[in-house]
């Protein structure tokens, strides 16, 4: 297993934004942290936890796998977006179909910039009067900004739209093959029916609750939207089924590479194409045809012509584990490409990376070669997800 170290410089840079304290801020589960014993970093600007005292990141990452675990993201931006012209506005920043979203319907998307690159990854779900917005909180002052900038651009032409960011709910993620039972069992409702990638307002033990079917693990899962005042209390029933335990950052990091999951400022940036990062499914069919998000030109154009100069591959690594800005060799010795994102698998027991190659190296089963500290290893362009998804259907 990755030192938390290497681990931290790669994971998602998250925060929250519910409690202050000098220097670094806290989230409102802090003190539940601290009461099973977590050890804290800093990260992002915030006290989070990395690993607790009655498990290790590897043994975090494979509960998970086999159970439940609670991971703290009360530092992910979340907004709405209200208005009778939320969908014209949100449209105009990311690449989804937003207006065919039924009612409860979520979707990945992406912001764009001018230059077809991606600025952010991000969730959105339909409500019936507003759009929930779930951004990366390493992006949180950047995408908030974006926002509201461009939302006085669309009221100034006399729109009608207002983007409202959510400082009164904390967001906890349950994620692994348990996390259905254990809400079931908490919330007192039958979740069977509810399927992959929508979200409702749920009453859990008399909080409204909101409540997606997501995460970012790869394994089944739900994303809560929970009051700041209830938060401790909700969490706490969780963790009295036995199945369920806290999992710090140390764990992460490698369920979401396990998954296949891009970190935004590893994997994806603002220089990177959808296209280059295999992510054209976000791009929603209408608009394909109709255009109108920043960067469209760009972007439908590369899609047109299967443009770009590299891919997003993964790859398996023989020897020692690949970390981020690894040179990615061809057969023959030509620097080809880099590695963005490397852990060796806990699930898997081999290393396993993310990289950009350069175009017509990206053909699975590709022999390549990384460098690893002066030594050159084999590799291998495989698959992804490199450990099959868990998501329900």
């Amino acid at each position: 297993m990755a030192s938390l170290a290497r681990i931290l410089q790669n994971a998602p840079r998250t925060g929250a934004r519910l409690m202050s304290t000098g220097a670094a801020q806290r989230t409102a589960l802090y003190d539940l942290h601290k009461k099973h014993g977590a050890r804290f970093g800093p990260f992002a600007g915030w006290d989070m936890p990395l690993v607790y005292a009655d498990q290790g990141a590897l043994d975090s990452h494979l509960h998970t796998r086999k159970h439940a675990s609670i991971f703290d993201v009360s530092h992910m931006l979340q907004t709405r977006i209200v208005g009778a012209d939320r969908h014209r506005f949100l449209e105009h920043l990311v690449v989804g179909d937003l207006k065919e979203l039924p009612v409860g319907g979520a979707t990945l998307s992406l912001f764009t910039n001018n230059q077809g690159g991606i600025e952010d990854d991000t969730i959105v779900t339909q409500q019936q009067d507003s759009l929930y917005v779930v951004s990366n909180a390493g992006c949180a002052d950047k995408d908030l900004a974006h926002l509201l900038t461009h939302a006085k651009r669309f009221q100034d032409q006399g729109a009608d739209v207002e983007v409202r960011k959510i400082e009164d709910h904390a967001l906890i993620a349950l994620q692994g093959p348990a996390a259905q039972k254990a809400l079931e069992q908490l919330a007192g409702i039958d979740l069977a029916q509810m399927p992959f990638m929508t979200g409702r307002v749920i009453d859990i033990r008399g909080v409204p609750c909101h409540v997606a079917r997501s995460g970012y693990t790869g394994e089944d899962g739900f994303e809560l939207s929970i009051p700041v005042g209830e938060v401790v209390g909700l969490t706490e029933r969780l963790l009295e089924n036995p199945e369920v335990k806290l999992a710090g950052l140390g764990a992460r990091d490698s369920l979401r590479l396990e998954a296949g999951l891009c970190l935004y400022g590893s994997d994806i940036d603002a220089t990177t194409t959808p296209m280059e990062a295999n992510l054209v499914w976000t791009i929603g069919k209408r608009r394909r045809a109709e255009g109108g998000f920043i960067g469209a030109d760009v972007i439908l154009d590369q899609l047109a012509k299967k443009g770009g100069t590299r891919r997003r591959v993964g790859l398996v690594i023989e020897g020692a584990p690949a970390r981020a800005h690894a040179k990615v060799l061809s057969a023959e010795g030509e620097e080809i490409g880099e590695i963005t994102s490397g852990v060796p698998s806990p699930s898997l027991g081999r290393n396993i990376a993310m990289a950009y190659v350069k175009k017509g190296f990206n053909k699975r089963g590709t022999a390549l070669k990384v460098k690893v500290r002066n030594r050159v290893q084999d590799a291998q362009v495989v698959k992804m997800p490199f450990v099959p998804a868990n998501y329900h259907k």
